[in-house]
């Protein structure tokens, strides 16, 4: 017969032991109280490492030839200061942007895209006279915005217009027309060439950051649709440059002032 006591009090005994090793060697762990690091520069040439520079190296000159490969000519330097209502890089960006989104907006939906309004600050770089590259396409639109249509009333067409007024910074903008008359108003608003109707459905191209009402363009906030095309604006610029020998300078009146 096994004798129950001397067994349970082995197994207590068992079970103590086990339970101060735990302890112990938990007691002996280790933990971190302090982590130092050190800076060290790569960007001089003496503190390169060969091995990474010789990695890199092939990369880099892939993505200069690239970016340096000859797409058009441009016959004179394109800038954001060459009029008060109207810019001719402006104008560039807003007709490419118009006409090439349109090529997907069509496509996808079925639909012309009737006007196209973007923000002058975005406009980072002149596109200036003689060869352009896609690096050009990058200075201009440095940031990741991609083409986004806004379905909006004839309504917010006026306000938009109202807006651009107040604003007095030229915008790149297309497919809308007016004038401005002696009480700073608004008048003779034509999109496409015809009067807009305040019940109309337009469908506006601009960029992502705009179309959720930054640069406070809180119009586009009132949008009864919206597409995003997922076509980044320095794209657009960079297949039209692809397309064409040489870059025009858009200077047609779309701003009258009396």
């Amino acid at each position: 017969m096994v004798n129950l006591k001397k067994y349970n009090d082995v197994s207590k005994l068992f079970v103590i032991f086990l339970t101060f090793l735990f302890v112990a060697s938990c007691s002996k762990q280790n933990y971190v109280t302090k982590i130092e690091g050190k800076r060290i520069p790569i960007t001089e040439k003496e503190n390169q490492v060969p091995a990474i520079e010789n990695f890199i190296k092939p990369y880099r000159e892939h993505i200069n030839k690239d970016l340096d490969s000859v797409l058009a000519y441009c016959p004179e330097t394109l800038d954001k200061s060459t009029g008060k209502w109207q810019t001719t890089i402006g104008n560039l960006m807003a007709d490419v942007t118009l006409m090439r989104g349109n090529i997907v907006f069509q496509a996808r939906e079925k639909k012309n895209i009737d006007i196209c309004l973007l923000n002058s600050g975005g406009i980072r770089s002149i596109l200036p006279k003689g060869n352009v590259t896609a690096r050009n396409a990058f200075e201009i639109m440095p940031f990741e915005n991609s083409l986004v249509v806004i379905a909006l009333k004839g309504e917010q067409i006026f306000e938009m217009v109202d807006f651009f007024i107040a604003e007095k910074k030229p915008h790149p903008l297309a497919g809308v027309t007016f004038t401005i008359d002696k009480n700073n108003v608004a008048k003779n608003i034509l999109v496409q060439g015809k009067p807009v109707q305040k019940e109309t459905i337009y469908y506006v191209g601009t960029n992502d950051y705009l179309s959720n009402g930054g640069d406070n363009m809180n119009f586009f906030k009132k949008g009864v649709q919206k597409f995003d095309l997922e076509y980044k604006l320095r794209n657009i610029l960079i297949d039209y440059f692809k397309e064409v020998d040489t870059i025009p300078v858009i200077k047609d009146v779309r701003i009258t002032v009396e």
